[in-house]
């Protein structure tokens, strides 16, 4: 009987019925109370049977020993049936039984027959029947041992007790497989050592998660010690503490074996995984070293090798710097899993054996002599591409401002004026300094890059040839685009020059030009003054011998601006025909220059004739109010010269081409002419006054010519005050002249610094 024949999971339905139980209390004798609880509804033998067999399965032998009180609870049931159930009882647990109590209702059945009966039966059944009802079971059992049905203090709850059979059940069944299967693995081990591909595939994982089994005992044993499972808190009323699982049902000393248990064998199974996994780790970890190191020193390397071109434009340039970020990206992916391999071996050097830290620091330094190598590789040559970005980037640079120079020079120059020209002249001038800046930094960047493909790593010997050989075509090709630079950048100096002197030819040859309009300008502007200020005569000799001075001045300052023009003009038509270009003052300002001298000329012949006159009148006159005995022819003379001056002075100018101009304003030709005719009224008044002297005896005539004279006093007041206005002109003239001879003087000095400029 002590034999389990099912466990509470498949008996899962009927023990929810609580067709009987095990309460957990004791007879006076330590015996286990077994109770069966009959209802009113008609109770399957057969299922009350299975109930009874999986319940005394569960007790020791010892225990059983000590032999079971079975309550037997009709109270709802029938006669017949409690009759059955006590029968049955001989067939299910004959020898284990002590006493069945039947607990009876207060009035239902024939006590006589039922006494009788269960006394007739005593001697076959095996064991005592007693008919008792709910209240007088304590004389048979102590009311601390009875559940609170039968009026007792032992708590009971079936599906507490349910649930924790079904939880010591698990436990054990997945303990028990459990502990198989690692024994299983841990032997294993020991006994398949050479073979270690067998001894892997036996470590296989055991069907239970070893912590949650732990975890589950644990908690299961910790319900067992505080007495929870199918028991009480403690005793009856004075009674001794009592725990039915650790004696009566071994559940406490059983968990806790198989705690001990399963702890060993699962402290030999990690130990046996953390062994397998380490040298796991370890092989794989040497194979992924090798596995970077091969593809490394491979195809990585291959890669490389193939790449040693600098190319021969910014295109190609950029097309390798692609292609080698391709190269890089393919390192990167490898450069990542020698980070990852680099940690996962210095997690483990950590916590290494003496044998395997020498293989490990074997594979790490390999990994990092090899990374390492084809890093510093990877990095020169970005470097070479860098460099030889710069250089084609600055070849084409330099290519493109020495095609714009190009350009420039080989374009016709024909600029407006000087200014245009001197700003042409700057800009080029400022493209040639951009173009040699240029130059200097392409030297620098091909000296920079063939510094760079001078310091790059080498490879092994027997692989250096044709790199070496690609190099040497690099370094060439470099030198001879420097070179090729140099020399277009010669050419371009050397037309430069050319058209540097042209364009300074044509600066002057404009400077030329305006020049001489300028004197032009200034010869029409001594013309305008010699008409328009140069119109008085002097009131004496003295005064009119000044004036001619001036005036012959005068003709010097305009015959010098007149000659200064004609040299700038002979100096265009040289630079003309050192440009091989058309003379461009022939057709204009030569023909002004010469109409406004022809008119100068003319003007200041009459000018000076005039003044001539005057002075030959003035000295005449002069003389003859001067002397005392003077005849009358030389007053004749006076007034024959006067009255000539007067009628020069109405005359106008006649130029060549025909046309007229007079002298100065009418008002100015007035003042000038009334100048004269003062002068021959004195001399009038002198040939009054030597006929008076020869008419001594005529008092009529002495009258006359007393009142001639009061008349002549009046007269020359009148042309005393006459004079003194025309002073005051004469004075304002003056001022008009010296202005004009400042004016000269400064244009003689321009004329002399633009002579010495040309």
């Amino acid at each position: 009987m002590s034999k389990v024949n099912a466990e509470a999971t498949t008996m899962l339905p009927l023990l929810k019925k609580k067709l009987a139980f095990l309460s957990g209390g004791k007879d006076r004798r330590s015996g286990l109370i077994l109770t069966i609880p009959l209802s009113s509804d008609q109770t399957s033998m057969e299922e009350l049977s299975a109930t009874l067999d999986y319940l005394l399965s569960i007790p020791s032998v010892k225990c059983k020993a000590r032999g079971f009180t079975v309550i037997v609870d009709g109270r709802k049931s029938q006669w017949n049936i409690v009759k059955t159930v006590v029968l049955m009882l001989q067939n299910v647990i004959p020898a284990e039984v002590s006493l069945v109590c039947v607990v009876k209702p207060d009035e239902f059945w024939d006590k006589k027959v039922t006494h009788f009966c269960f006394w007739k039966e005593k001697d076959r059944l095996g064991f005592e029947v007693i008919l008792v009802s709910a209240n007088k079971l304590t004389r048979y059992i102590e009311p601390c041992q009875l559940t609170d049905d039968f009026g007792g203090s032992l708590d009971y709850d079936h599906n507490d007790w349910l649930n924790k059979r079904l939880v010591f059940e698990k436990f054990t069944r997945e303990s028990t497989s459990l502990l198989d299967e690692l024994s299983i693995i841990n032997d294993s081990d020991k006994s398949s050592t050479v073979d270690k591909e067998k001894s892997a595939d036996l470590a296989l994982l055991p069907s239970f998660d070893p912590e949650t089994v732990l975890q589950t005992g644990h908690e299961l044993l910790s319900e067992l010690q505080q007495r929870r499972f199918n028991g009480t808190e403690g005793g009856g009323q004075g009674g001794p503490a009592w725990c039915p699982m650790d004696e009566e049902l071994l559940a406490q000393p059983q968990v806790m074996k198989l705690l001990d248990s399963l702890r060993e064998q699962y402290t030999r199974y990690q130990e046996l995984c953390r062994q397998r996994n380490k040298r796991t780790q370890l092989d794989e970890i040497h194979a992924k070293v090798m596995q970077v190191v091969t593809w490394l020193q491979g195809p990585g390397s291959e890669l490389l090798k193939t790449q040693q071109a600098i190319g021969d434009s910014m295109r190609a340039a950029q097309t390798l710097q692609q292609k080698h970020e391709e190269i890089e990206s393919q390192h990167s992916e490898w450069f990542a899993v020698y980070v990852e391999l680099n940690q996962q071996i210095a997690a483990l050097l950590s916590a290494g054996e003496e044998e395997e830290v020498v293989e490990l620091k074997a594979l790490q330094q390999q990994l990092s002599d090899v990374c390492y190598q084809q890093a510093a590789q990877l990095e020169c040559r970005q470097n070479v591409l860098q460099a030889a970005q710069g250089f084609h980037t600055t070849t084409q640079e330099l290519s493109q401002l020495l095609d714009g120079l190009l350009g420039m020079l080989c374009a016709d120059v024909a600029p407006a004026d000087g200014a245009s020209i001197q700003q042409n002249l700057k800009l080029l001038e400022e493209k040639l300094q951009t173009v040699e800046a240029g130059l200097t930094s392409l030297r620098q960047k091909g000296a920079q890059l063939m510094e760079q493909m001078c310091t790059q790593a080498p490879w092994p010997l027997e692989e250096t040839e044709s790199p070496a050989g690609e190099q040497q075509d690099n370094v060439q090709h470099i030198q001879g685009v420097m070179e090729e630079m140099q020399l277009r950048k010669q050419r371009c100096e050397d037309m430069v020059d050319v058209r540097r002197l042209k364009m300074l030819q044509m600066v002057q040859l404009f400077k030329c030009e305006e020049d001489a309009l300028q004197s032009v300008e200034w010869l029409g502007e001594l013309l305008d003054a010699l008409l328009k200020t140069h119109v008085r005569l002097g009131d004496e000799s003295q005064e009119t011998t000044t004036m001619l001075d001036k005036h012959r001045k005068f003709v010097d300052v305009a015959q010098s601006t007149y000659d200064y023009g004609r040299q700038l003009l002979q100096a265009t038509v040289v630079l003309c025909q050192s440009l091989r270009c058309t003379t461009r003052s022939s057709g204009d300002t030569l023909p002004r220059l010469n109409r406004i001298w022809k008119q100068f000329s003319v003007c200041a012949e009459e000018r000076q004739q005039r003044l001539e006159l005057a002075l030959n009148f003035h000295t005449a006159a002069e003389r003859v109010l001067q002397q005392e005995c003077v005849d009358s022819e030389s007053l004749d003379e006076v007034d024959s010269s006067g009255k000539t001056l007067l009628d020069r002075l109405t005359m106008p100018v006649i130029f060549p081409d025909g046309t007229e101009q007079y002298f100065g304003s009418p008002s100015d030709t007035a003042a000038a002419a009334e100048c004269v005719r003062e002068r021959l009224l004195l001399v009038e008044e002198r040939r009054l006054q030597l006929q008076e002297l020869g008419l001594h005896n005529e008092e009529e005539e002495d009258e006359e010519e007393e009142e001639h004279v009061l008349n002549g006093q009046e007269a020359r007041l009148d042309v005393i005050g006459e004079e003194l206005s025309e002073k005051e002109d004469q004075d304002e003239e003056e001022e008009e002249e010296a202005e004009v001879e400042e004016a000269a003087g400064q244009q003689d000095e321009d004329l002399e610094r633009a002579t010495q400029d040309c």
